[in-house]
């Protein structure tokens, strides 16, 4: 109905095809939902047509950059800061790969979504038997409170850095962010969209200050784009590289991706799938973009403070938000890196709200109230953190910090070989099947992922053992 009365308005000229939307996804489909993908706001935001680029460009921009949230979200942060001051910006590669991949495996999320109406959490459903459906809600809904863990904790050491508060009330108080979250829900997707903007602003800020006040070696940063033979025959150096390889890519992202560009109010034939697809590769390509700029820029300050210095071991951020004062001789660098931390954490939750509802509702094709999944979501985050805080304290925080990226790693190859497989099947996504090129690319691609991941979770294990 938001969409219908929008495209009333005087002014304003429908998009052809936007008031017939279908209620189910093409053929091709064992089970097709009945049920839009976070049918609130579905086509609740008008595309003008016909329009100048520009016009649609923005009306199309904003999904981009609530997927680029989960690229710098605090569970980044720790391999990023090891790796700058272990090994200066060599690494800095590696973020640039990562990046790649991101860009790749997000477009065939949105183009998966635009084109079938299905986000990725209905198409598992609506392709595999309810028994693989079922075991794969469980896993993602594992991976969606280690990513709620990851948020919590980083929030929570923020609000220690800045106030001095206890992390156990930081954990706490991070709870209360169920209402606002909630309240922007009710104000409209714009909103929301508007908010995370303005955070990831506010995260790119606090960096370049950090960034110009390291005085970096922009020369040098440079030539870390480049990719050397050391990171493979180096074996710490392949670890930190595997650990920015395997954390990047957030597994809740593909399925929030596919949901949230049917936001925008397309024409729902060839053309306008088309168009769509056309305008949110360019959003979520520009947005990716930067979030790359944010975790180099964490890696290249931590290169420039800590490289080459008596400090090279840091990898916790409460150590490098307590050095980086007295390093760089900035008296704001400390203050500025933890109200990014702040950003980072609050922006997670804006996300992993979205991410977990349409997770939830995905799967098991039922509705339940917003503030009661989300009760329970940040319940499972909370508790966890609220037991390892009080019995260990900061040190306990910063293993289950580092245990909510391993378990993310193990997930994202079950939402990953999903997402190639119903992307390249004609029968599913029509004249906008993957090629053969981005078939190869993408098997290539879930191939990396699951054997780096895997690499990763043994080398975590052993490290654990040996610890």
């Amino acid at each position: 109905m938001a969409a219908v009365q929008e495209a009333d308005l005087p002014g304003t000229v429908p998009a052809p095809g936007a008031r017939a939307l279908e209620a189910t996804a093409a053929p091709g489909w064992r089970r097709p939902s009945t049920t839009r993908s976070l049918a609130e706001v579905h086509s609740s935001i008008h595309v003008p047509y016909p329009a100048a680029f520009w016009r649609k460009l923005l009306a199309f921009t904003g999904p981009g950059l609530m997927v680029a949230v989960g690229y710098m979200d605090p569970g980044n942060w720790a391999t990023d800061l090891a790796a700058g001051a272990k090994y200066g910006y060599t690494l800095l590669c590696v973020v640039l790969i990562s990046n790649f991949m991101a860009i790749i495996l997000q477009h065939l999320s949105l183009k998966l979504g635009i084109v079938t109406g299905h986000d990725l959490a209905q198409a598992c459903r609506a392709h595999f038997s309810p028994p693989v459906s079922f075991g794969l809600w469980v896993l993602c809904e594992i991976a969606i409170a280690a990513c709620d863990l990851a948020e919590v904790i980083g929030s929570a050491i923020a609000l220690n850095l800045l106030f001095h508060l206890p992390l156990i009330i930081g954990v706490l108080l991070t709870a209360l962010d169920v209402m606002v979250v909630l309240l922007l829900q009710h104000k409209g997707f714009r909103i929301l969209e508007c908010v995370v903007a303005s955070l990831i602003v506010t995260i790119g800020g606090c960096f370049a200050y950090e960034m110009i006040v390291s005085h970096a070696s922009l020369s040098e940063a440079a030539r870390g784009l480049v990719p050397t033979s050391q990171v493979v025959t180096n074996p710490g150096m392949l670890y930190i590289a595997i650990g920015i390889l395997g954390a990047t890519v957030m597994p809740h992202n593909l399925y929030l991706h596919s949901s949230i560009v049917q936001t925008r109010n397309f024409a729902r034939d060839d053309a306008g799938k088309a168009l769509a697809i056309r305008y949110a590769t360019i959003d979520s390509t520009i947005a990716l973009f930067g979030a790359f700029f944010i975790n180099a820029a964490i890696l290249i300050v931590s290169a420039a403070a800590f490289h080459g210095t008596e400090h090279e071991s840091v990898a916790d951020i409460g150590d490098a938000y307590m050095l980086l004062t007295p390093t760089l001789g900035a008296s704001l660098a400390s203050i500025f890196f933890a109200i990014a931390l702040l950003a980072s954490g609050q922006n997670s939750t804006l996300t992993g709200t979205l991410a977990g509802q349409i997770v939830m509702e995905g799967f098991l094709d039922i509705r339940m109230r917003p503030w009661l999944r989300r009760l329970v979501t940040r319940s499972i985050a909370i508790v966890p953190a609220a037991i390892i805080t009080l019995l260990y304290g900061e040190h306990g925080v910063g293993s289950l910090l580092i245990l909510s990226q391993v378990i993310l790693s193990l997930q994202l190859s079950f939402a990953v070989v999903p997402l190639i497989r119903f992307t390249s099947e004609r029968r599913k996504m029509g004249k906008f099947a993957n090629s053969l090129g981005m078939t190869i690319v993408g098997w290539t691609l879930a191939f990396v992922i699951a054997v780096l991941n895997g690499y990763l979770l043994v080398q975590t294990v052993v490290e654990w053992r040996h610890g």
